[in-house]
């Protein structure tokens, strides 16, 4: 069983950039598709970024596009989400998640997620 682990959140001023990193274990990761959702207090959980498990596509919410990008490290079982111009909106909970697909193909949607990480807190002062 895959289990997902976030690092990197902190708080950072507008503008400011922070890199998300999610670590797997299990020697299967490479078979998974991986997203980024966010969760701002009483929001419901929202869709940022997802990757296919070749990495050749990439999948992003309007609002980061153009400011955050997704990549991975299948051998360091990593994914990581690199943000620039952080907002102040930006401010929430970022988890990650993780399903096993049989083709690569991006996920989008939040239901079709079996694994999630504990989540990491991302602030974003004005």
């Amino acid at each position: 069983q895959v289990q997902l682990v976030e690092s990197g959140g902190g708080l950072v001023q507008a503008g400011g950039s922070l890199r998300l990193s999610c670590a797997a274990s299990g020697r299967t990761f490479s078979m998974y598709a991986v997203g980024w959702f966010r969760q701002a207090p009483e929001k419901e959980r929202e869709f940022v970024a997802a990757i296919s498990w070749s990495g050749g596509s990439t999948n992003y919410f309007d609002s980061v596009k153009g400011r955050f990008t997704i990549s991975r490290d299948n051998a360091k079982n990593t994914v990581f989400l690199q943000m620039n111009s952080l907002k102040p909106e930006d401010t929430a909970v970022y988890y990650c998640a993780a399903v096993r697909t049989l083709a690569p193909r991006v996920v989008s949607t939040r239901n079709e997620y079996a694994l999630w990480g504990q989540g990491t807190q991302v602030t974003v002062s004005s």
